[in-house]
């Protein structure tokens, strides 16, 4: 593995333009970014499933999950909620992507979560954390890059779920507020920039509960001075929008003076390319294990129409292990 260098988007530059196949991982600030070879991933403890590649063999969990979670109270989520509101009325932002750290207690370990989990993307670091995420962040294809934002959640038992979510006035303004920044992101890197796919709605299963979940896709063509490199293109993109807010520089002040946690590699992407192609997800429903505690990391998006007990309630609603 590469040391963690100021700038280690250089080193997968390198890399991609050689050709040479390799993992990575970047956490939201852009301040530690791990780079594993083939020959790395061999000899480290990481496991990795994402659609088209993994390096372990699945392996049957038979035992019950057992998953509690102690989630902050509704007046202790206020005080960040209300710091993020505050803002938005005054202009500072419009969208911010709000999360909080809770407690949780199981009696599974992390690679038994890793291993339970359905879903697109999951990695586990030995005793650090585990995350399982249906959230593409970018794939690039044939010098085609695209990216599938994920904004907007709902209780899939509800009457009229799908209709409810695609016409709820906050869930669309969040929604479209993404898509237009994603496809403001993606015109620094590519050119005939558009959206292929809007407001798709995915069923993700859980054993707690379903849910909706909507996305949209945009996809551009690479300008020429990004073509082959994976890590000026990420350094170009990250943060990603979908779990930032807009507009980036100004709304990450507010998530880092709002939140009473360090998101470390939540909400950071990792990505895997094969020499050619990239695919990279974003590192959310996330648990992560300080000690001897596990910490389930969520939020949401919020906007000037966002209600208290919505967000709280979403927040908790995405306590979730993707289990069916």
């Amino acid at each position: 593995m590469f040391p963690k260098l100021k700038n280690n988007f250089l080193e997968m530059d390198l890399l991609s333009q050689n050709g040479d196949a390799f993992f990575f991982m970047v956490d939201f600030k852009k301040e530690n970014i791990e780079i594993y070879t083939e020959e790395d991933l061999k000899k480290s403890e990481l496991l990795i499933q994402f659609p088209n590649f993994k390096n372990v063999e699945n392996v049957v969990i038979d035992k019950h999950l057992s998953l509690k979670s102690f989630p902050q109270t509704k007046s202790e989520y206020r005080i960040g909620f209300e710091k993020v509101q505050e803002n938005i009325k005054l202009g500072n932002s419009y969208l911010v992507n709000y999360t909080c750290e809770t407690a949780i207690e199981s009696n599974f370990s992390l690679k038994d979560f890793f291993f339970l989990a359905k879903e697109k993307y999951k990695v586990c670091k030995s005793d650090d954390f585990v995350f399982f995420s249906p959230e593409t962040f970018i794939e690039i294809k044939n010098q085609k890059i695209f990216t599938h934002p994920m904004k907007g959640t709902i209780d899939a038992s509800k009457e009229n779920a799908i209709e409810t979510l695609k016409n709820d006035i906050k869930e669309k303004a969040e929604h479209y507020t993404v898509v237009d920044l994603l496809r403001n992101d993606l015109s620094m890197v590519a050119n005939e920039v558009k959206v292929d796919e809007f407001q798709r709605i995915d069923l993700i299963k859980t054993k707690q509960k379903n849910l909706y979940a909507m996305s949209s896709e945009i996809s551009g063509r690479l300008k020429p001075e990004f073509q082959n490199k994976i890590g000026s293109i990420l350094d170009a993109l990250l943060p990603a929008g979908s779990i930032l807010g807009a507009p980036k520089q100004k709304t990450l002040e507010i998530i880092l003076e709002a939140e009473t946690h360090q998101r470390g590699f939540y909400t950071g992407i990792c990505g895997y390319f094969d020499g050619a192609d990239l695919d990279s997800c974003v590192m959310i429903r996330f648990i992560e294990k300080k000690g001897e505690n596990l910490l389930f990391k969520s939020g949401g998006g919020i906007t000037h129409l966002s209600k208290l007990a919505d967000e709280y309630t979403e927040m908790k609603n995405k306590i979730y292990v993707p289990v069916h």
